[in-house]
């Protein structure tokens, strides 16, 4: 199953062209702010404009009922209920991070990774120069999947990892749809973001949480949420002193409103599934891939 995305019309175009001259930060913290306001009135009236714009799903909701929720970013990271997502058993499997569809997936060229067709950014750009892990993933593998905004937003690792530095990276939120993504160059690698660097137990992988137009802030399960600060240099996160070891199908983090999540394989660690092809839908803990067997 695919998502079928429409031409670039344009409508389209014009929605690219705006986002390179309105204030992409002052928006979003507007958006922050609406979004967490528990005023009954406001936000039952937003929540029920969204369901009504966006096909949400409420009955995988573990409270269905929206109006129970806080606020509108409560009713947005919504947990699903216990025991929907069936993640792969196989020992070797490498899972789907969320619900959501594949942008792209395959080979990561020396240090050259697709964006879209005709747009393409590098590693190292991504990884905002750390060196040191982007020499990891040269030659790997990659997986890109987009959340629409009607998905679960709640972000799992693919497999057993155990985390080893987070950093957070400020940028441009551009919107990381469909028609945004095919136009803006390096939008991966330009947008703010978080980066997750994990060990597993067939080696490195990187998780990488990509923000976007309206994604006012990032959390993580270690450090809570991850808010631009006024003063926006690339920042090491706090990492637990022991280490945060988590389980296949655990989540990682969420995306308080959506966005993109990149995956990064090193190379000979990672065989992805056939038919990873962009617009194809996948759910949270469907295989996107196997280990290969150390040698």
């Amino acid at each position: 199953m695919t998502h079928e995305a429409p031409g670039r019309g344009i409508g389209e175009r014009s929605f690219v062209w705006m986002q390179y001259v309105i204030p992409q930060h002052f928006i979003s913290r507007l958006v922050y702010r609406a979004t967490r306001s528990s005023w009954p009135w406001f936000k039952n009236r937003l929540i029920r404009w969204f369901i009504g714009r966006f096909p949400v799903d409420m009955s995988e909701a573990r409270e269905p009922d929206a109006s129970q929720f806080a606020t509108f970013n409560a009713f947005f990271t919504r947990e699903l209920r216990a025991g929907l997502r069936r993640v792969d058993p196989a020992p070797d499997a490498v899972v789907s991070p969320a619900d959501g569809f594949i942008s792209r997936a395959g080979p990561i060229d020396a240090e050259t990774l697709i964006q879209a067709k005709g747009q393409a950014y590098q590693l190292a750009d991504l990884l905002a120069g750390a060196a040191h892990w982007a020499a990891k993933f040269r030659g790997g593998s990659f997986v890109t999947v987009y959340l629409a905004p009607f998905n679960y937003h709640r972000v799992h690792v693919p497999t057993d990892a155990t985390l080893r530095e987070t950093w957070y990276v400020p940028g441009r939120l551009f919107s990381v749809n469909t028609a945004t993504a095919a136009a803006v160059p390096r939008i991966f690698a330009r947008n703010e973001r978080i980066i997750a660097l994990f060990d597993t137990p067939a080696g490195p992988m990187a998780e990488v949480l990509v923000g976007a137009l309206n994604v006012g802030s990032m959390s993580t399960v270690w450090h809570g949420e991850v808010t631009p600060k006024a003063k926006r240099v690339i920042t090491r996160l706090a990492t637990p002193e022991t280490g945060a070891t988590l389980e296949r199908g655990a989540e990682m983090g969420r995306f308080n409103m959506g966005s993109t999540v990149v995956l990064l394989f090193a190379p000979g660690t990672v065989t992805l599934d056939p038919g990873l092809d962009p617009g194809r839908v996948m759910r949270l803990g469907d295989r996107i891939g196997r280990w290969r067997a150390r040698t």
